[in-house]
């Protein structure tokens, strides 16, 4: 969720974050109880690949019809899941810009017009579903627009001041909160889930500032939606305890902030080996979402390229083979290099479909090798030290007879890096160039800035067989 500016967002990030590492830091002597995962992830999420679909700046006409024409491209591209931003008519009342944000929800069971209707959508979501892919809705639990009929009819559901005010959280004023300490609330807003379930059978939740909601309305959520029919859900947080019975992935926040942090020379490649020590706090069968840019992101930070400038691609490299599932963002595959606007029509230029290759080789490789799949599928990651930790990051995973190896130049600098670990030794196919190569335990790379090499062994299979 974003419906204001970037300072809100970024706040509540780091405030949760804050928070955390207050819990951490007051529970030092003692260590915390790991969490145990009771979450089943369907089967076809396993080495799943995920895309955010912005309906609105998609295509020109912005309309479901439309953006269904790119549905054999994406699948192309190799494309697993589809997360559709909120497609719930949007609030007219304090909107924000001409169209308002998508997270300010109207009517969780109706279809924002501008998109087309609900046979449209279900048309989508048959035509994705006979490629093999999967759809899951952006769901936005925390709260509604103002003019949603819940406020007239249902006002005990919501949360007031002292003066029995309404109250918009943070400075998200196109919005009023939820209160979930009313039971009946519950009810509804699980029963509505259930609605695009059985009514359009989508396959799963994004949930928005799934923090924001109690976990055990999440719990129950996901136990009364898989007695439908097995879902996937991801929450736009970055709790544990999410992982124990509601969520199959969450967000890497804190992670997606290191590269960003690495990118303008704040931090740099020791960051990550820290942060991957203390992603130890998740179970081994949560799924973790990478990402170089999202809608947040896009409309509220900065592009891909002003962040990570020449680096965008080997910071695209890292997302799809340290453990977790990478996210590709509308527009992303295209080398989209403009901020899109949030509350008005600003649609993608898909002239120039620059990454596509690029991301459809890393596709392929992320579902055809099970090195890299998703949560304890995969293989655990090893980092190989090399003779220049502060801008090199490199790494091994293995999963049976399938390795994959990883080399990045982190960095704005041509340098000289040696490796000298038995691990790395072997023979390895090299998946942008296709060539035959053997490591030997002890080897010099000569990087230039930013320069990447991800090499594998094991069978490299096409996107179809997993389809």
């Amino acid at each position: 969720m974003l419906s204001c500016h970037v300072s809100s967002k970024t706040i509540l990030i780091l405030a949760l974050l804050l928070a955390s590492m207050a819990i951490l830091l007051s529970c030092k002597s003692r260590t915390p109880e790991p969490v145990v995962s009771n979450v089943i992830s369907p089967e076809w999420s396993k080495n799943a690949v995920i895309y955010e679909v912005n309906v609105r700046q998609f295509t020109p006409e912005g309309t479901f019809k439309a953006f269904s024409e790119h549905l054999p491209r994406l699948n192309e591209l190799g494309v697993d899941i589809l997360w559709f931003m909120p497609i719930t008519p949007i609030g007219e009342l304090n909107r924000k810009g001409s169209l308002g944000s998508y997270y300010s929800v109207k009517d969780y069971r109706g279809i924002n017009p501008e998109f087309g209707t609900m046979e449209d959508f279900k048309d989508i979501v048959n035509k994705a579903h006979g490629l093999g892919m999967y759809v899951i809705l952006d769901w936005v639990a925390n709260h509604t627009a103002w003019d949603n009929y819940l406020v007239e009819q249902q006002p005990e559901w919501f949360s007031r001041d002292d003066e029995d005010n309404l109250i918009s959280p943070f400075d998200w004023s196109d919005v009023v909160q939820l209160n979930y300490d009313v039971p009946e609330l519950r009810d509804y807003m699980i029963d509505a889930m259930k609605f695009w379930v059985t009514e359009a059978n989508v396959d799963g939740f994004r949930c928005d500032v799934a923090e924001l909601v109690p976990t055990d309305f999440w719990n129950k959520a996901r136990t009364e939606l898989d007695a439908v029919k097995p879902v996937f859900m991801l929450a736009e947080a970055e709790v544990p305890e999410h992982h124990e019975d509601a969520f199959d992935m969450s967000y890497a926040w804190e992670f997606h902030h290191i590269m960003n942090q690495i990118g303008n020379a704040e931090k740099d490649v020791r960051a990550i080996k820290k942060y991957l020590e203390k992603e130890k706090r998740f179970p081994a069968e949560a799924y973790r979402m990478h990402f170089i840019t999202n809608h947040d992101e896009n409309s509220w930070a900065a592009t891909e390229f002003e962040r990570y400038g020449d680096g965008v691609e080997a910071m695209a490299v890292l997302t799809y083979t340290i453990p977790g599932m990478p996210l590709i963002y509308t527009g992303q595959e295209a080398g989209m290099e403009k901020m899109l606007e949030f509350f008005e029509k600003d649609e993608v230029d898909w002239s120039e479909l620059k990454y596509t290759e690029f991301y459809m080789t890393l596709n392929q490789m992320k579902k055809g090798n099970p090195a890299l799949w998703n949560g304890s599928n995969g293989g655990a990651i090893k980092v190989i030290n090399n003779s220049k930790p502060k801008s090199v990051f490199s790494f091994l995973r293995e999963k049976d007879e399938n390795r994959v190896f990883v080399l990045l130049n982190l960095s704005d600098q041509a340098l000289e890096a040696e490796l000298n670990d038995s691990a790395i030794a072997g023979d390895y196919t090299d998946i942008f160039t296709g060539e035959a190569a053997q490591l030997k335990s002890k080897q010099v790379f000569n990087l230039q800035p930013w320069e990447y090499m991800v090499m594998v062994r094991g069978e490299l299979r096409s996107n179809s067989s997993y389809k």
